[in-house]
């Protein structure tokens, strides 16, 4: 079948999340299954064209936003036996960074950007002819892409047979915008009611992938429960969720075992295998020296997170100063909101030879943190899937993780440890009993092995991703 698979951020092109990640692995995944697959995303000013030896097809695509009709070009990264990777070029919209918004905030305009680009998934596969069977859409970038399929695209005889598929990857971030977006993204006023587009007088994106899609992925099976479950989990979408639960899959994301690899990874001082665990001790060392820390003997906690509260980050700023008093050494490796940036650059000055903040990301240190770090720490409130703890696992870098979402589905207590209670206490009590386990060589040998042992590959996930496909077409 022909999928075209449009996202708004793509590795290694342009990351912001992990959403970057699945689609610089799925569709690769879903091509080697036998799909006619093609990736659509913007030329954000960060896509290195030369490095990446991008083509200027030298198309010209009409779009129009509100009163407006603006030009777009299309250039193409293709190469050999891999995914064709077509970009919607704009510098009004798409030529700056960051990719959603700078330290003020979210882009005025966020809404004009994603209305244009929804509308340009349309229009660019008409100028290639590439007339999918599948739309596969991700997340409130592209939910507008089932709603035009549906109302503007209706009578297009070149979508006749397309149907649509949208990938919850996090319901938190959701498009809510005021009417007028509804109106300048071209809809007609008889889909402005609450059970098509209107949302409080206002439009959100996700709500038009939910309600206009053909059927709805979410990124783990427990998560698909969660956000129908309650307001906490849905945040307001759980009523329109469980109205089309029997259209509502979760499938586990996978990793990239090619990438994520200790025994074959060049970012890390030493390979290592179940059999040569030796290894990862001399990651460990590199890791504190890379950090500026002394090699004394702690128990090294990793982290590699976008800091933000419902990543955990509120309850770990509560109990730092207890967690110093600890065994313990802190690497810490992300970015995000500032609050979280200041206070964690203080703590650093204060516990010099216990913690190390390393604001933004650095691929190379992220890869020593997973193999060097003796715990992986990762307390989400929520969490759809993740990817981290997957990638922990594979260095045998025991997760500790908040007992929701994929990391309810993807750490048990035989390679990892899980805690129930979202607070700071809990937490806290939890990293105690991750030290005790520690100093049992024996069995904590015993969950590196299992955990090492454990995959989480796309292989199992894509053979969902074609059922669900299947059952539109």
């Amino acid at each position: 079948m022909k999928i075209v698979f449009a996202v708004f951020e793509c590795v290694p092109f342009v990351k912001v999340g992990g959403l970057a990640d699945v689609a610089g692995t799925l569709p690769e995944y879903l091509r080697q299954s036998g799909q006619e697959i093609i990736v659509v995303l913007p030329l954000h000013k960060q896509v290195d064209k030369k490095k990446f030896k991008l083509r200027n097809l030298n198309r010209q695509l009409i779009i129009p936003v509100g009163n407006e009709y603006l030009t777009a070009g299309v250039w193409c990264c293709k190469r050999d036996n891999s995914v064709p990777v077509y970009f919607i070029e704009n510098d009004r919209y798409f030529g700056r960074e960051p990719v959603y918004g700078n330290e003020f905030g979210e882009y005025p305009d966020n809404s004009d950007r994603l209305i244009f680009f929804n509308r340009s998934v349309f229009e660019i596969c008409k100028s290639i002819g590439f007339k999918p069977d599948i739309i596969h859409c991700n997340d409130m970038q592209t939910g507008l892409i089932p709603a035009y399929l549906k109302t503007l695209y209706r009578i297009d005889s070149f979508f006749s047979d397309t149907k649509t598929v949208y990938e919850i990857h996090n319901i938190v971030y959701q498009g809510l915008y005021s009417a007028v977006a509804y109106f300048r993204a071209g809809f007609d006023w008889v889909d402005f009611t609450v059970d098509r587009l209107e949302y409080y007088g206002q439009v959100n994106f996700t709500k038009s992938g939910i309600n206009y899609a053909g059927k709805i992925i979410t990124v783990s099976p427990a998560y698909a429960r969660e956000i129908q479950s309650s307001a906490k989990y849905g945040h307001g979408m759980e009523g329109i969720l469980t109205s089309r639960s029997s259209d509502i899959t979760g499938i586990l994301n996978g990793i990239d075992y090619d990438i994520w690899n200790p025994e074959k990874d060049k970012f890390i001082v030493s390979n290592y295998s179940i059999k040569t665990l030796q290894g990862k001790q001399l990651c460990k060392s590199d890791l504190l020296k890379n950090c500026g820390l002394p090699d004394n003997g702690s128990v090294v906690i990793g982290m590699v997170s976008r800091l933000d509260s419902i990543k955990g980050f509120d309850l770990i700023i509560d109990i730092i100063d207890k967690i110093m008093e600890l065994p313990v050494q802190l690497v810490i490796l992300g970015s995000g909101n500032e609050y979280y940036s200041t206070r964690l650059k203080k703590f650093m000055n204060k516990y010099r030879e216990k913690l190390s903040y390393n604001p933004g990301f650095n691929d190379e240190l992220a890869h020593k943190i997973y193999a060097g770090s003796d715990i992986f720490l990762m307390p989400s409130e929520t969490e759809p899937c993740g990817l981290s703890q997957l990638i922990a696992l594979r260095y045998g870098t025991i997760p500790i993780v908040h007992k929701t979402g994929g990391l309810a589905d993807t750490i048990d207590s035989e390679y990892g440890i899980s805690f129930d209670m979202f607070n700071s206490g809990k937490l806290y009590n939890t990293i105690i009993e991750s030290i005790d386990m520690y100093k049992d060589r024996l069995k904590w040998n015993k969950m590196i092995t299992a955990a090492m042992k454990k995959r989480f590959s796309w292989d199992k996930s894509v053979k969902q991703y074609l059922k669900v496909y299947n059952s539109l077409i």
